[in-house]
């Protein structure tokens, strides 16, 4: 009965590239804590750094699955 089972080999998976967004993504979290914590100009600056690296890695990730896609 153990000759007759299909034997399936795994696939090797993708990894996606590497990528700096989520290191500037952290990085705007601890000014924006930083800043609540010592002065709102931080916590400013933090939110406009999440904001930009949020938006840069959703553009990546789409880019990425459009050319899984095709």
């Amino acid at each position: 009965m153990m000759n007759q089972e299909k034997k399936y080999k795994a696939k090797p998976e993708e990894l996606p590239r590497p990528t700096y967004w989520p290191f500037f993504l952290a990085f705007g979290i601890v000014f924006i804590f930083w800043g609540i914590l010592t002065n709102w100009f931080l916590s400013g600056m933090g939110a406009i750094v999440f904001v930009v690296a949020l938006i840069g890695w959703i553009v990546e990730i789409n880019k990425e699955i459009k050319h899984d896609e095709e």
